[in-house]
Parts: C-alpha cells; sequence; structure tokens
C-alpha cells in the first residue's frame, strides 16, 4: 500500500532482538526452568472426566432405544453427532463445577500481588489500523495517567504503532500522539509510528517492532484499539512477570464496557454475571498451559522472540498468514518450555464489544475463518496436550453450529407429533431406510431438548445462583429485583439470538472452507443502526428458511418442539434491527440489563470517556480551520 501523506513516526534509537518464524515440524530442545509441581492433574480429570462419563451414559441410553430393532447407517450418524455435540456442552457445565469446588476450596486466590518484585521495563504496545483516533489516544491518556498516579516500581513506555492506511486518519493520529505526549507525565516515555505498508497485519506490525526494539525492554503489554486498563492491573501484571522468570505470558480477564444497546448489553450482563465462574474454572485446570486472547496480557519479550515466530502456512499452491495468531503464540511459548498464566482475578482489565448484531456476526467471521485455521495446525511438534486442546476447542466452537442445526432439526422432524408423515416418508419413500425409526417414533423429542436447554442453560443459572445467594453481590447489580428480571431477560434474549447466530456461523464455516480471504474493517465503536434494506440482505437465508420451516409447522410435518426456533429465524430482521436500540438509562430497572460496570462506572473508564471527548473536540475542530 502507497501513502500520499508523510509516514510519521517518533521512535526511541533502536534496540533489536532477533525473532525468526519457528520449525511447526520439529519441537526447540526445551530450555531448562524450575517448575513448581502443581495440582493440575486432579483439576483436569474433574473437568473431563464427568464430559466424558455424563455423554458415554447419554449414548448408551441412546443406543439402546435405537438398536431395539437394529441399527441402521443414519442412526448411527445420528448418535455419532449427539455425542460430538454433547461433550462440549458438559465440558462447560463440569467446569464450572471445577470453579465452584475450587471457589469453596479457596485453591490458588490470585488476589495478592508479589511482595518483593525487581522493577522492569515493561513496552505497552498499541497496534491500530484505521481506528478512530481519538478512541485510541483517549484510552491510551487515561492509562498512562493512571500509571503515573500509582507511581509503582516498573518503568513504563507506550508505543502506538499504526498500520493505518487512510491518510486523513493517519493525520488525525499523528495530531493526536503530539497532543498525547505533550500532556503525558514525564516519568513515561510515549512513541508512535507508522509503517508503509500493512505487511502480515497485527503480527508483522509487532514483529517489526520486536526486532527493532524489543530488546530495551523484559516485558510487553499488548492492547488492541478499544483495550482499557487500569495502572493498578498493568502494575500487577509487571509485578507478576518480574517475580517469575519461568513465565512467558500472562493473561487476564477482560471486563466488557461502553454498552449502551440491546445487544452490546446482553453481552456486557453475560461477561459479568457469568463468564467469571467459566475464567475461574479454565484458570484451575489449565495452570500453566493457559491460552492467549490476543490482548490485555503481558509478554515476555525475549521469550516471545526466541519461540513464538509464525511462519506462514504452505502447501497446495498456497501461502497464508496464520489470522487467529494468540492462540498458536500461546502454544508455542508454553512448547518452548514457557508457563502461560490465565489470572481471572486481576481487576481493571476492559475491552468493548460490538453494538449491534450485525457488528457482532461481521467480527465473529473474521475470527471464525482464523480458528478453523488452527485445525491445520493441530500437528505441531511439540505442542502440550492442553495446548493442542486449546487450538481444537477454538475451531470446535465454529464447526459446533452447523452441527447443533442438523441435530437439532433431524432430532424434532423425528418426534412423537411429526410420526405419521416423517415415518410414512422413510418407509415408503426412501428405499435406503426401510423401517426407519422403530425405536425414535416412540421418544417424546422434548425429553432430549429439555435436556440440552437445561446443560446449555447451566452456567448461566450456576452464575445467577451465586450472586442471588449473597445480598452483597446482588446489590451493585442494582439489588436482588433488578438482578433476577435482568437474568430471565438476558435469558429470553439469548434464546432468541441463539438461532441466527447458529445459521451466521454456519454461514461463516462454509465462507472459511470455499473462499480464501474475508473482507476486513474496523469494529465500529458508535454502535449505530443498520438500514431496514441492509438487514435484509443480511439476514434473508434466516429468515427464508423460518418461513419454510413455519410451512412445516403449520402443516403438522415438523415437531412442535421447533417453535422457538422457527419464529427466532421468521423474525430475525426485526430482531436484528431491535440490537441496536439504546438502553442505557431509558429501559425499565432490570430491562436494562444493568450491571456494576453500567450503575457504578470504573474510574478508569469515566477517566477514559472524558479523555476521548475532550480529545474529539479538538481534533474535529483542528479539521474544520482553514488552512492558512
Amino acid at each position: 500500500m502507497t501513502h500520499s501523506a508523510p509516514i510519521h513516526q517518533n521512535m526511541p534509537p533502536r534496540s533489536p532482538l532477533a525473532m525468526q518464524a519457528q520449525d511447526l515440524a520439529e519441537a526447540p530442545a526445551p530450555r531448562a526452568r524450575s517448575e513448581v509441581p502443581r495440582r493440575s492433574l486432579g483439576w483436569r480429570l474433574a473437568v473431563f472426566g464427568p464430559a466424558l462419563i455424563g455423554t458415554a451414559l447419554l449414548l448408551y441410553g441412546l443406543y439402546g432405544w435405537f438398536a431395539g430393532s437394529g441399527m441402521t447407517g443414519l442412526e448411527w450418524a445420528l448418535l455419532s453427532m449427539i455425542g460430538a455435540t454433547f461433550v462440549w456442552v458438559t465440558l462447560s457445565v463440569s467446569t464450572v463445577g471445577v470453579a465452584v469446588a475450587g471457589i469453596l476450596a479457596r485453591e490458588d486466590a490470585d488476589d495478592r500481588a508479589p511482595a518483593d518484585v525487581t522493577p522492569i521495563d515493561v513496552a505497552l504496545l498499541v497496534p491500530i489500523y484505521n481506528e478512530v483516533p481519538w478512541d485510541v489516544f483517549g484510552n491510551a491518556a487515561a492509562i498512562l495517567d493512571d500509571l503515573a498516579r500509582r507511581k509503582g516500581a516498573h518503568r513504563y513506555t507506550l508505543f502506538v504503532l499504526s498500520d493505518t492506511g487512510d491518510d486523513a486518519i493517519a493525520a488525525q493520529e499523528w495530531q493526536a500522539f503530539q497532543t498525547l505526549k505533550r500532556d503525558t507525565p514525564a516519568a513515561i516515555n510515549v512513541h508512535y509510528r507508522r509503517r508503509a505498508a500493512n505487511t502480515d497485519k497485527k503480527v508483522g506490525n509487532l514483529l517489526e517492532w520486536i526486532t527493532g526494539w524489543g530488546a530495551a525492554y523484559e516485558g510487553m503489554v499488548v492492547l488492541d484499539a478499544d483495550s482499557l486498563m487500569s495502572g493498578r492491573a498493568i502494575e500487577r501484571l509487571a509485578s507478576e512477570l518480574s517475580a517469575d522468570p519461568d513465565t512467558g505470558l500472562i493473561q487476564t480477564f477482560p471486563m466488557l464496557i461502553g454498552a449502551d444497546t440491546l445487544f452490546a448489553r446482553l453481552q456486557q450482563f453475560s461477561n459479568i454475571a457469568y463468564g467469571w465462574l467459566l475464567a475461574e474454572g479454565l484458570a484451575l485446570w489449565a495452570r500453566h498451559e493457559g491460552n492467549y486472547w490476543g490482548h490485555n496480557a503481558i509478554i515476555r519479550t525475549r521469550a516471545f522472540a526466541a519461540s513464538a515466530g509464525l511462519p506462514h502456512l504452505t502447501g497446495r499452491g498456497r501461502d497464508d498468514l496464520i489470522l487467529s495468531h494468540d492462540f498458536v503464540e500461546a502454544g508455542l511459548l508454553r512448547r518452548a518450555g514457557w508457563r502461560v498464566r490465565f489470572l481471572p482475578r486481576v481487576s481493571g482489565s476492559f475491552e468493548e464489544t460490538p453494538g449491534t448484531l450485525v457488528d457482532y456476526v461481521l467480527r465473529d467471521r473474521r475470527w471464525c475463518r482464523g480458528n478453523l485455521q488452527h485445525l491445520r495446525l493441530l500437528g505441531t511438534a511439540g505442542l502440550h496436550p492442553v495446548s493442542r486442546f486449546h487450538l481444537f476447542h477454538g475451531a470446535v466452537s465454529y464447526l459446533l453450529s452447523p452441527a447443533w442445526f442438523v441435530l437439532l432439526v433431524v432430532w424434532s422432524l423425528l418426534g412423537k407429533d411429526a410420526e405419521t408423515n416423517i415415518v410414512r416418508y422413510f418407509n415408503e419413500a426412501n428405499p435406503f431406510f426401510p423401517d426407519w425409526p422403530p425405536a425414535m417414533s416412540h421418544i417424546d423429542s422434548a425429553v432430549f431438548l429439555v435436556i440440552m436447554y437445561a446443560m446449555l442453560l447451566t452456567p448461566k443459572i450456576a452464575g445467577a445462583g451465586i450472586i442471588a445467594a449473597y445480598p452483597k453481590a446482588t446489590r451493585v447489580f442494582g439489588g436482588r429485583t433488578a438482578f433476577l428480571t435482568a437474568f430471565a431477560f438476558e435469558v429470553i434474549l439469548s434464546i432468541a439470538y441463539a438461532p441466527i447466530l447458529m445459521i451466521q456461523q454456519t454461514k461463516a464455516v462454509l465462507r472459511a472452507t470455499f473462499s480464501r480471504s474475508e473482507l476486513w474493517s474496523p469494529q465500529r465503536r458508535d454502535a449505530r443502526g443498520h438500514p431496514w434494506a441492509m438487514l435484509i440482505k443480511f439476514h434473508w437465508v434466516e429468515t427464508v428458511f423460518g418461513l419454510l420451516l413455519l410451512a412445516g409447522l403449520m402443516a403438522g410435518l415438523i415437531s412442535f418442539w421447533l417453535v422457538p426456533i422457527v419464529f427466532s429465524l421468521v423474525l430475525s430482521v426485526p430482531l436484528s434491527a431491535l440490537s441496536a436500540l439504546n438502553i442505557a438509562g431509558r429501559a425499565p430497572e432490570g430491562l436494562r440489563l444493568d450491571s456494576p460496570h453500567t450503575l457504578r462506572e470504573p474510574g478508569i473508564v469515566t477517566r477514559a470517556r472524558a479523555e476521548r471527548a475532550l480529545l474529539k473536540g479538538q481534533l474535529t475542530a483542528a479539521d474544520k480551520v482553514p488552512a492558512g
């Protein structure tokens, strides 16, 4: 990409650090380390054991039903699909169970920072690409001000690493940088660099910084354009990295902020009310084999440079950049002998979420393509089994959508109320599966669907139950009544949007399978609604499919247990429009989906909001001043 505007940069003297792409076919020699024995096996058995046993018992029971008159090929296929989907549901449930057990046992609480640490130099890296400048630099101003006020042990330098291709946005970035540099406390240095071409995207952006300046910094905190971290959180990460010489990466659990629309509030409430429980369980069983989500984490710079360089994936005439690089980088760090830790209780780590259903889906498409790419990396030599599981789970999280869709439709078609029509088809019109399904025709499909919905909702119910049991916890959600109302509303909305997301993720899987690339555009931060014409074009597949199912429902061809799915799909366009509705301060209590961060905004968030507004006024005013 060629730029007509000057390529601005303000960088310190170079301090190069070598970084080479790793050989995925050959494991590196393990580094010497002082590994501390951890009780990880017991927790892992507590997660995977019940999931596998529960799935096996379900399949055994279903096999007994199916095998009454002999198993057919279709019955074996259906049984396999049930097992492949149900095991992931039970894994979520057992992870919640482990989290509850760990909390009750006060296992490995990470509330306290190390007492004695050696001061280190830490780089705060903000890679950006055509983002809104006042949002990025406003957040940075709030972070640096909070760090300066803490007067902690460590030394910090901020780098804004721009890959922006739009010259007008880049000009605003440069103005915003000069303002930030002028106003930043003297103890913290601020730098800016814009690349002439965004080679290899974010991976290449960070690679260029590491090979140019990385040797001067013991750690690097990687932030996204919408990331926000308190000084306390960053200081805690730096202290943990300093105190543990065998740790290569520490990931926090970012909480969602800035949610005003219905869909964003839905995500935010779920993140705060239930997400913490899954995070606790993951931290317990993953231990030193944690994962990396690409932002709001600290990384040991030399460890990353020596062991996490990513090659391109080649073969069959293709040369592909690894897209969802974070999971892979975490696996490569652990492969080299570095600990990858997850500290879910480090407060003050935040990020934003897409404001509408459409914006969420557009972002999800990119993630889908990258996560499915992980299937090609499962054979990487030397990976820890847990690292392979993280890669596989990332891919399965998207493959489950088409599997769920096929499974639920097939099962519902074979319910008791559809017996006359469907069984007659299989017995008379279909020569490939005669006399099928003799056992299935007597099984009420409601039993299976109730079990599935109960398992899917268990993490939500467990998280809500723990909060509801403690008056102090419900008070930060606005009181017990407000919390329980919001919980019920969130569950209803999640059920309504789930079929739409299932179809959209199925489409994303097909796009990733049969096309080479995905258009990339920055995430919209302003949460505007979309025109109706655009929504109809975006959701026509769900709508048409929903109408076909509705016709089948009215004709008595399919089970009435599909009613929630049918109406969600038929109403996909109005539901998508509703997702952009601004409910902050407007909807009744409970229906606002309030959470602790909406009722009492964290101080760093308030400061960032003010800095963004101030910088926006300055930059837009400067644009209006006539030249000369």
